[in-house]
């Protein structure tokens, strides 16, 4: 039998969307205690290593210093179709990201996804025809959206997943998948594979770890290898720059302001990009009082929120936004906020855009992602 460990981290290598994730924790938060909420839900991310960042409620320090800017090369083009003489060999044993061990008597053939980064991961690495079911969110690469959703309205229907007769099924941790959903599916009989990433880093490790039990581990590495050389490209362009300007992403701000919490995914995101990020003060919430983000006084401010009506021009006119340095200088960037926040094969590209927003004068190759263009 083989055992499978995850990727090691790189010395050097600093869920569907973020706003998705959000919307779906809770709804889950909603249903388990009957309350009456639309927006995104006060739940924040495992703990993961320390980033630096503007707490909504610190000080502001000045901005570093480093080096010259450095002009990149492009990382070829990834297309993953299987693996060669270094097949993983079944049964296997995997560890998940939740530190559950699962064994595979074979090759899985039929593989359910909870969610879209697992959609786009096993689609990206030549393996989507196993994919008999995923979620409404699934829309990357081509062909991720045919499989049935077995999830309606943020709740996994048990029933139709049992249906599918699945050998694998992936499910997405910190709360993404409801850990009751994860208990009652084993108990079942079903083997279900956990995967968070909490960095960049753990992207990279999760993509391998995918790769092995689906058994294109070789294709997997590839993947992630021109991955790593994409992100470290970037962080080094990144770090070039002469300023680290706080940085404030805007998850949602339709009904209150949210924006990363302290050591998350975001966070450890636009610290690699380049920026000092402006986050919650506590890792256990999204959400910033607007009193607390007029304080860490962003210089910059990315609206990951622009594919779902947010527009430059609405920032400026929102009532004590104004004496942000941001809005004063005109610093307020769209984005495309999946790949930002999706932890799957673009987020290399999702760095580059998110770095080309912080540092518009930027010199990357290949450029990154235009931005959306607002629907103001």
């Amino acid at each position: 039998m083989e055992e499978i460990t995850r990727r090691a981290p790189f010395r050097d290598r600093r869920t569907g969307s973020l706003r998705v994730r959000l919307v779906a924790l809770v709804a889950t938060a909603m249903l388990a205690s009957s309350c009456a909420s639309s927006a995104p839900g006060p739940t924040g991310p495992a703990s993961i290593a320390p980033n630096p960042t503007v707490t909504a409620n610190a000080t502001v320090a000045p901005n570093p210093t480093p080096s010259p800017n450095t002009t990149m090369t492009a990382p070829p083009t990834v297309t993953a179709s299987g693996s060669g003489g270094g097949k993983p060999q079944f049964p296997m044993t995997v560890t998940d990201d939740e530190g559950t061990q699962l064994t595979l008597p074979s090759e899985p053939q039929r593989i359910v996804s909870l969610s879209p980064a697992n959609t786009e991961i096993v689609f990206t690495l030549g393996e989507g025809a196993k994919v008999v079911g995923g979620t409404p969110d699934d829309d990357y690469p081509p062909g991720a959206g045919d499989p049935p959703d077995v999830i309606s309205a943020t709740t996994v229907v048990i029933e139709e997943v049992v249906a599918l007769q699945p050998d694998l099924i992936l499910a997405a941790g910190d709360g993404f998948t409801p850990e009751a959903t994860i208990q009652q599916l084993r108990a079942l009989g079903l083997h279900v594979l956990v995967v968070y990433a909490g960095t960049v880093d753990q992207v990279l490790a999760d993509i391998d770890l995918i790769g092995n039990a689906i058994g294109v581990g070789e294709a997997a590495t590839t993947l992630t290898d021109q991955m790593e050389t994409r992100v470290q490209e970037v962080t080094a362009a990144a770090a070039a720059e002469t300023s680290k300007p706080r940085t404030f992403y805007e998850i949602d701000a339709s009904d209150a302001i949210y924006g990363p919490a302290p050591d998350s995914f975001l966070a450890n995101m636009i610290q690699l990009a380049g920026g000092v990020a402006v986050t919650t003060a506590d890792a256990a919430t999204y959400e910033i009082p607007l009193e607390d983000l007029v304080r860490a006084d962003p210089e910059v401010i990315v609206l990951g929120d622009a594919d779902y009506g947010a527009c430059p021009n609405d920032v400026v006119a929102r009532p004590g936004w104004g004496q942000m340095t941001a809005v004063h200088d005109g610093a307020i960037r769209p984005i495309d906020d999946t790949i930002v926040t999706r932890p799957g094969p673009r987020i290399g590209e999702g760095l580059a855009a998110l770095a080309a927003a912080i540092h518009p004068d930027l010199v990357l190759t290949p450029p990154p992602p235009a931005p959306p263009a607002p629907a103001c």
